[in-house]
């Protein structure tokens, strides 16, 4: 479920016989739930609209840490090795380290699709 820029992770919860959700893609932890799709998407468009209104009425900026149009940065540490290698074969494909490693997210994202 989408809402707003808001992505939702949805589960079943079996024991209780419920869906429950909690976006994606925030610092902050929202959840809600419902027993049917029609009283959880409601349930998700609330609490993304509640979210929004308590973020506002507190003076904090909401977080959706990767939306927009703009490219985001990823800091992530590697071995000497694999950077080296990883540069290296980015050279070899002539395109810069940060397109080859975006090429090689995107494909692994295609991959567990």
């Amino acid at each position: 479920m989408n809402y707003k820029g808001y992505t939702a992770d949805i589960h079943y919860d079996e024991r209780d016989r419920i869906f429950c959700g909690h976006l994606l893609g925030t610092y902050d932890d929202v959840y809600f739930e419902g027993s049917s799709v029609q009283e959880l998407e409601t349930a998700f468009h609330e609490a993304v609209d509640d979210y929004l209104t308590y973020c506002k009425e507190t003076g904090r900026v909401p977080t959706r840490a990767f939306g927009g149009q703009t490219p985001g940065e990823i800091s992530v540490r590697v071995t000497q090795d694999l950077r080296r290698r990883t540069f290296v074969a980015a050279q070899q494909n002539g395109v810069s380290l940060d397109s080859f490693v975006e090429d090689a997210l995107h494909r692994a994202l295609q991959d567990s699709s």
